[in-house]
């Protein structure tokens, strides 16, 4: 599949139209600090001109005041008022185009016209439409049409042969309707949550993080007399806005005056909403359920059977593909933020103790945008890096992450997302779980802005253990000594009741943290708690530091001889949001060029042949039998080979016919014109070769298989020139 991901990028390389969005690295890199420092030094400068302004305002109406101000003397000041208010006006011009331009040169304004563009064109030839559309439809909900679907299903299918057959991975397939034992046990009933504001007199809800994102964006982009300070502090906010707490959100809402968008009215104070849909098992509804919102949990639970099918060996890994579902607060952005959507997810379990890759030596020269964290908290952009020194840094926590984080990136860019589009941004710490020891999210850049689409995270081994301890089945793994060892063991026992009586109902998330404390960690909690009787011990789910006592967790270690080792394994987990990695490559894939005639905008999707939804069309050139007849002929071997295609006999120009198929990323054309041979067009460099009728198929078939590239092609087989009628 190599040569796939090198069609695609000479394919775009010889297209010389550039898309609206089309950032290359240097820009995505190194402009967006400066416009920052540019931005800050407008605003300064525009705020010194206003502060001159008023100042000679009030110089002149002190003149005018003074009875034994001469007239010229009064005309001055006017003429040089005059001159500081057109001064100060240059400012905030310069101002304001410099807010209004997005790293790529673009403005909102655009973003928007070239978003409604894309989906204007997508819901038209029907790649999607929001579903239940006669009865006005339902928020969040969408339907794939016939091209959608194709793309949809060549997506997965990459993705299967990426990594579940070349990872030799076990693939299962489990019900989306979960008990609630389970989602209790993985901790979706108590916190998957969302922060929540409801209008204090009609009870809308909205998601509280978007009311306070759309606030600050605004402000940036509209109000002029912003300070440089105000600017920098919203823009910190943007920056970690998923590190807030509820409480520190709900004090920002407060102190921007932020009220419900509709109507203007007070807002409650953010609390948490659970995202997932409940229901109930059976007919009596005793036994409640929720329908599963990650694929997850059906692996974890699943995993001693898996770990026996394998030869109980490590490391392997299991993968999943299919709905899961989210009762969004707010559903927005198409199908970015969707309430039922696709999830291909991958499980990989490693032995903590070792978490080296022996095909990671395959991905460590890749580099792309990185956006660690501590970049992100000093308000820097992303930035180019080498994976390898990623890793030996320690900025990516371990090689077998680092591995799962370059395929990701490779698959994403055979698919045809715009490498300089695409970052990978660490969490920031209070997005990350307690018990994670990292994480990355795949972000990809399209009009909305940076989206998460895939999350790569180390999730040790909470899950097996949280699933281990309310089953009552242990879920673990086995190392066999060839002799016995005396082994040191760590041993953690946190007393409940002491934690309970201090903690009251956060005593589990007490627990929890301290149970997943490294040695390390814990052996430094010993020492001050045997000097001092007490520490201070931050638990990331709380979001803040408490005082254990000595009499609230006993820390030893113990050497005992055993014959094996048993351990719970830790989980590496690429998770991929589908819908939201075909959204991006829709936008990622739209341009538009003229026609012939030069007096319309033609609507193009540069898809790979990979995922193209129709790989190819048939034309006769003119409607006559003779033509007709090899085209069914062509059809039918392409069938044969199969290769997806449409077979166009209507009596409209080839040109037009040229244009429908563009429109929906079809990447060649055949064409009919003898009954012994044919040509055969490529969609973006609009480059024709002639090819025996006993070939096409073969030839097809090659580059859609990513066996050889267009330019391969090219040299092998004589190239056509395209008549005048050809082209619309």
């Amino acid at each position: 599949m190599r040569l796939a991901c090198v069609f695609s990028s000479a394919a775009k390389s010889q297209n010389p139209i550039k898309t609206l969005f089309r950032r290359h690295r240097s820009l995505a890199v190194s402009a967006l600090p400066i416009m920052a420092d540019s931005e800050e030094s407008l605003r300064r400068a525009l705020s010194e001109k206003q502060a001159a302004v008023d100042a000679q305002a009030e110089a002149v109406r002190a003149l005018k005041a003074r009875p034994a101000s001469a007239p010229s003397e009064i005309d001055a000041a006017v003429e040089a008022l005059k001159a500081l208010k057109v001064e100060a006006a240059a400012a905030a011009r310069r101002l304001q185009a410099a807010v209004s331009r997005n790293g790529d040169g673009s403005t909102a304004g655009s973003r928007e016209a070239f978003r409604q563009a894309v989906v204007n064109t997508l819901e038209r030839r029907l790649f999607y439409i929001p579903s239940f559309k006669i009865y006005r439809g339902v928020a969040g909900l969408y339907d794939y049409g016939p091209p959608g679907c194709a793309v949809k299903s060549n997506v997965l299918a990459f993705w299967r042969q990426h990594f579940v057959l070349e990872e030799n991975m076990l693939e299962v397939d489990c019900p989306c309707v979960t008990p609630e034992i389970v989602l209790k046990a993985s901790g979706h009933v108590d916190k998957f949550t969302d922060l929540m504001v409801k209008d204090e007199k009609t009870g809308t809800c909205y998601r509280a993080d978007h009311l306070l994102k759309d606030y600050c964006k605004e402000k940036l982009e509209k109000d002029l007399t912003l300070s440089a300070e105000k600017a920098a502090e919203l823009k910190h906010i943007l920056a970690v806005l998923d590190d807030l707490s509820a409480d520190e959100v709900g004090a920002k809402i407060k102190e921007y005056g932020i009220a419900a968008p509709d109507t203007k009215n007070p807002l409650s104070d953010p609390y948490p909403f659970n995202l997932m849909f409940q229901t109930s098992i059976g007919p009596s509804g005793l036994s409640p359920g929720y329908m599963r919102p990650e694929t997850a949990q059906g692996i974890f639970v699943n995993f001693k059977d898996l770990y026996y099918y394998n030869g109980n060996k490590l490391p392997f890994a299991a993968a999943q593909i299919g709905q899961a579902f989210r009762n969004e607060i707010s559903p927005r952005q198409g199908l970015l933020r969707v309430r039922e959507f696709t999830l291909a997810e991958i499980e990989h379990f490693v032995d903590p103790e070792d978490k080296t890759h022996p095909k990671f030596v395959d991905v460590s020269n890749l580099e792309f945008l990185m956006f660690p964290r501590k970049e992100q908290m000093a308000g820097e952009s992303a930035k180019p890096m080498i994976l390898g020194e990623a890793i030996s840094k320690g900025t990516v926590n371990n090689e077998t992450l680092g591995y799962f984080i370059g395929r990701v990136y490779l698959f994403l860019a055979c698919l045809g997302i715009d490498k300089d589009r695409l970052r990978f941004r660490q969490h920031l710490p209070n997005e990350m779980a307690h018990y994670a020891a990292d994480c990355w999210d795949a972000e990809i850049e399209c009009s909305y802005g940076w989206i998460e689409c895939v999350g790569i995270a180390d999730r040790s081994a909470y899950d097996l253990r949280a699933h281990s301890e309310k089953s009552g089945v242990a879920l673990v793994a086995h190392e066999k000594f060839s002799e016995s060892r005396e082994v040191e063991k760590l041993v953690i026992v946190p007393s409940k009741k002491e934690l309970g009586l201090a903690f009251k109902g956060n005593q589990k998330m007490v627990v929890e943290a301290l149970e997943a404390m490294s040695e390390k960690e814990a052996l430094k909690m010993r020492a001050s708690l045997e000097s001092k009787g007490e520490v201070d011990f931050h638990v990331c789910t709380l979001g803040k530091a408490v005082v254990i006592t000595k009499n609230m967790v006993s820390i030893s270690i113990e050497k005992k001889k055993e014959h094996q080792r048993v351990f719970t394994p830790s989980v590496i987990e690429p998770s991929f949001g589908i819908g939201r990695i075909i959204y991006c490559l829709f936008e990622h894939s739209f341009y538009t060029r003229l026609s012939k005639s030069e007096d319309e905008q033609l609507n193009v999707f540069r898809f790979p042949p990979l995922v193209a939804p129709i790989k190819c069309t048939v034309f006769p050139l003119i409607k006559t039998q003779k033509f007709d007849d090899v085209a069914k002929i062509i059809a039918r071997s392409l069938t044969a080979a199969g290769i997806s295609h449409i077979i166009d006999i209507t009596g409209t120009s080839i040109g037009k016919r040229y244009a429908r198929t563009d429109e929906i990323g079809v990447p060649f054309a055949i064409t009919v014109d003898s009954t012994n041979s044919v040509t055969i067009r490529e969609r973006d460099s609009k480059e024709q070769i002639r090819v025996s009728i006993d070939e096409v198929a073969k030839v097809v078939k090659e580059v859609t298989d990513g066996q050889s590239t267009w330019a391969d092609i090219m040299w092998r087989y004589p190239a056509h020139a395209a008549s005048l009628v050809d082209e619309e």
